[in-house]
């Protein structure tokens, strides 16, 4: 580790204990790079110890989630309505999707919030999906500011391949907001299709891919949610962590 990090892991100790932040130190050790890992999550970078190698979550197992995961179904009609509209009138505030791994044009997105902030020119295009993330996500703390929430469109044909995404520290929360006959997505070794106006949730850690077979584009509001299984002390600790990792990387 750095010095800076290493001086915000000490402030954290400081003020809630010296043994909250094991797990992330754990975590650090090259030893721990490969050893108790599900087979299928070994292409992750960082797994944190402790966190239950479950690939599907029920979304309505969590307190902490639960608003969210209620306001988005509440709210899917709304949402479903004004994403419509802006995939026919306002096309040009999609984006092909920028992965860490791709940039797919047949993958596009509609970010709500990116870069540790809401993204305020999404508000007038998307106006209840943004307040009910702003109210149920960001304002409470659940969203991982490390990572984003977008409207994740597939078009017919396009396919999203086989991956692990960089960590099990966060997990992938999907609201299905038009699905057509053939768009499925597998984690791990479990295939399941969306249904429209409920939400999965899963440990993107694990193998996962997705398709869309069908005839019309397939649409799910993402959100990067903090796991549930993670403290605050340790949320603390990674967005510091891996926001000065990727400054290194960038540099």
């Amino acid at each position: 580790m750095t010095p800076e990090i290493d001086a915000h892991f000490d402030r954290i100790k400081a003020e809630h204990g010296h043994d909250v932040l094991a797990r992330v130190e754990e975590m650090l050790e090259p030893r721990r790079r490969s050893e108790q890992r599900h087979p299928l999550q070994q292409a992750a970078k960082w797994v944190l110890p402790g966190i239950p190698q479950t690939p599907w979550h029920d979304p309505y197992a969590y307190p902490e989630l639960l608003p969210l995961v209620r306001a988005l179904e509440e709210n899917h009609p709304r949402i479903k309505a004004e994403q419509e509209q802006a995939w026919e009138e306002r096309r040009g505030s999609f984006s092909d999707y920028e992965h860490y791994l791709v940039r797919q044009r047949n993958w596009q997105a509609l970010y709500l919030y990116r870069d540790g902030a809401l993204v305020g020119e999404s508000e007038p295009v998307a106006p209840t999906a943004y307040r009910v993330l702003k109210e149920h996500a960001v304002d409470t703390g659940v969203i991982c500011p490390l990572l984003e929430s977008h409207f994740s469109t597939l078009l017919p044909g396009a396919a999203i391949k086989p991956h692990c995404d960089l960590w099990n520290f966060s997990i992938n929360l999907h609201l299905a907001i038009d699905i057509p006959e053939g768009a499925r997505i597998r984690v791990a070794e479990e295939t399941r299709q969306w249904e429209e106006g409920r939400t999965l949730l899963f440990d993107y850690s694990f193998e996962h891919e997705a398709w869309n077979d069908g005839d019309r584009t397939r649409t799910c509001l993402l959100a990067d949610l903090w796991h549930p299984d993670t403290t605050l002390p340790e949320r603390e600790a990674l967005t510091l962590l891996m926001t000065e990792i990727q400054k290194m990387m960038a540099g």
